[in-house]
């Protein structure tokens, strides 16, 4: 069965408390977090004082996904507040082994998350020294959007380069994801399944987190 990661992006802003005890009490074992700067996407969204509030709630794995520029400035800070999970993105790094080495060495697992543009052939050197490759199946900045169909493929082509490498690296996908394609995105290889709207604005965000462990 997938992980499930509910994304704090598309929680009700003034209740952040309670999203975060929901997934708490829920079947998902991450909590998902975009970090937005503006400059990298044409947004802004959280950042150290709103992490530094959540993980006093959290028990679940803290995945922080930094859509930002220059991530190396603010690891240290994400270490410290708790993060699990540090991914950062390929486009955005000029020295990426130098970001994962920097990652790991604050005690956190490393992830490099690729834009839909991007094809997953260019991590083939740095690919031994991930934990984690995060696939955006809908262009980085906004929740709510449309899943990218030529992500299957990208998933596919990924996870034969771990398997044939013989490496544990964890494929996770971000955007789009919904009770409709979670069975289709696991199939592909997809091990954590990351949701946002069709989590915290169904009817039933327990019931979603349930068919999406299902998947």
């Amino acid at each position: 069965m997938p992980i499930i990661a509910p994304s704090l992006l598309a929680a009700d802003f003034l209740n952040l408390e309670q999203a975060c005890r929901l997934v708490n009490e829920s079947a998902a074992e991450w909590l998902h977090i975009d970090i937005m700067d503006g400059r990298f996407v044409p947004n802004i969204s959280f950042g150290q004082p709103v992490l530094e509030a959540v993980q006093k709630v959290v028990t679940k794995t803290l995945d922080v996904h930094l859509m930002i520029e220059e991530p190396e400035r603010y690891a240290e800070d994400f270490a410290k507040l708790g993060a699990n999970y540090l991914t950062v993105h390929f486009e955005a790094c000029r020295h990426l082994h130098r970001n994962v080495q920097q990652i790991k060495a604050l005690g956190m697992k490393a992830g490099v998350a690729l834009n839909p543009h991007t094809p997953v052939h260019l991590l083939e050197d740095i690919l031994p020294d991930l934990d984690m490759v995060l696939v955006m199946s809908v262009n980085p900045g906004f929740g709510g959007q449309k899943f990218i169909p030529h992500s299957l493929e990208k998933i596919a082509a990924l996870r034969r380069m771990i398997n044939d490498n013989g490496l544990s690296t964890l494929i996770e996908v971000d955007g789009g994801v919904t009770t409709g394609n979670a069975a289709q995105l696991v199939a592909a290889g997809v091990d954590v399944l990351v949701a946002g709207s069709s989590v915290f604005r169904a009817a039933d965000p327990m019931a979603a987190i349930d068919a999406l462990k299902k998947a």
